[in-house]
């Protein structure tokens, strides 16, 4: 009796396997709703190192004496870091083939994020279609919602990226 392939591995030679990262153009249709993990526990010195390397020195952000007289009474995270982890966390399997990002919109920031949070994300597939100047890509578009540990959602935006519609011919020439 010969044991199941795993999932989430593509065969390279009998008993070895690679990684898939990012799925298909095929198999990101309209309606699928894929959850993230691991969630990612934001940190202080991610918001510090972030928010300098950015340039962003709004003391709300890097200044807990000045932070403390606010009505938060701790350092924000930045928006844009909340948007930058929430959206590394969908690459993997949502965009991980894509040869192109189009655009974000959309982005809105709902409740605010503290060192010590963890956030997780989930994604919606809003729709696909075929480039008409890219015939071998595909366009998709999809909406991802970050929330913390409490459930709260802390970001939402939409984002578009080209997808190459054969994804087993870019893994074979890219050994992904």
């Amino acid at each position: 009796m010969s044991s199941p392939e795993p999932t989430g591995y593509r065969p390279i030679t009998e008993s070895r396997y690679r990684e898939v990262v990012g799925l298909s153009y095929q198999e990101l249709r309209e309606g699928l709703v894929i959850e993230h993990r691991p969630g990612r526990t934001v940190t202080e010195t991610d918001n510090v190192l972030m928010s300098t390397l950015a340039g962003n020195d709004a003391p709300i952000h890097t200044d807990a004496q000045y932070s403390s007289l606010t009505r938060w009474g701790r350092p924000l995270v930045c928006g844009t870091i909340t948007l930058h982890i929430v959206g590394g966390m969908t690459v993997r399997s949502i965009s991980g083939l894509t040869n192109a990002s189009l655009g974000f919109e959309e982005i809105r920031f709902t409740h605010p994020v503290f060192a010590g949070d963890t956030l997780y994300a989930q994604t919606e597939i809003t729709g696909r279609r075929l480039s008409r100047s890219h015939p071998d890509t595909g366009i998709v578009t999809c909406r991802t919602t970050g929330h913390n540990q409490d459930g709260k959602t802390v970001v939402t935006f939409t984002r578009s990226f080209f997808l190459p519609v054969e994804a087993t011919a870019v893994r074979d020439r890219t050994t992904y």
